[in-house]
């Protein structure tokens, strides 16, 4: 689209200075002519010095023709020359944004091939970097922490959680675990969004695995977050304390917890189970 409106804009204006500069035997147009008769060679005041310049120069080149000094030739190169700088200007803006289209779409591409290639890789990878951010956000950020302050020990564990649960484990389950419990998912993630609809035994196998993830939330991830929230901010160093801790905060915090956990991820969960497999944990981690 956009090659189309330069293209249009820049006939326009060849278009317009051609008629402008030249008629078509090659003289300049001007309705403005000097009076020579007079000793004030300047132009008058409604005649710029640039369209003087081209008078000029229009008149020499005429006087230069016509004395056998320059060949038809270089004359209509000279004619030319006043549009060839705007062709080239276009010609480089144009070149300029083909270069910078195809490094982005190269670079998209390079990324999805990657992901396809090692998606236990790119999942972990996303996962750490995801919760290593939150908490930095959240302790400078929201806690005003300065940056000489940091917890990085804190830092440093939550990256290990994002690691191994948010990136290892979940992927291990939903993807290893999920195709070996569920047949077809393949074949149901590859189909375009309406062929998905169709396929009923598919949307059966895309609704059991919704029930699945559910309830491995509710029964394994949110009593190990707990525990592992009570590690990282309780002051004590026994892991039984920690355990202790962080399953009575489960058990206080469970209704309200299953609540928002079916309202968010129950529907999260029937997009992010539909997408091709090794897109189904990198979208996971944008919910």
């Amino acid at each position: 689209m956009r090659k189309s409106i330069l293209y249009t804009i820049s006939i326009l204006l060849i278009s317009c200075r051609y008629a402008v500069c030249f008629a078509p035997q090659g003289r300049l147009i001007t309705k403005t002519r000097y009076n020579k008769d007079t000793d004030d060679d300047r132009p008058p005041r409604h005649v710029s010095s640039s369209l003087q310049s081209k008078v000029d120069q229009q008149d020499e080149t005429e006087t230069a023709k016509t004395t056998g000094d320059i060949d038809e030739c270089s004359f209509q190169d000279m004619e030319i020359g006043c549009i060839d700088p705007l062709m080239d200007d276009l010609t480089n803006e144009l070149q300029i944004d083909d270069t910078a289209v195809e490094s982005s779409s190269s670079s998209w591409s390079s990324y999805g091939e990657f992901a396809k290639t090692y998606p236990n890789v790119n999942n972990i990878g996303i996962a750490t970097i995801k919760t290593a951010s939150a908490d930095l956000l959240a302790q400078v950020g929201i806690a005003h922490t300065p940056v000489s302050d940091i917890d990085w020990q804190r830092a440093f564990l939550f990256c290990a959680f994002g690691a191994t649960y948010l990136g290892a484990f979940q992927y291990w389950y939903q993807v290893n675990i999920f195709k070996k419990l569920f047949v077809n998912i393949d074949t149901f993630t590859s189909q375009p969004w309406g062929d998905k609809l169709k396929d009923t035994e598919g949307l059966k196998s895309l609704a059991a695995q919704t029930v699945v993830d559910l309830a491995v939330l509710t029964f394994i991830y949110l009593p190990t977050f707990y525990v592992f929230k009570a590690g990282v901010f309780s002051s004590r160093t026994d892991p039984s304390a920690w355990l202790s801790s962080g399953l009575d905060n489960y058990s206080t915090n469970f209704a309200k917890d299953e609540f928002d956990l079916i309202r968010v991820w129950a529907p999260a969960d029937l997009v992010c189970f539909s997408v091709p497999l090794y897109l189904r944990l990198p979208v996971r981690h944008v919910v």
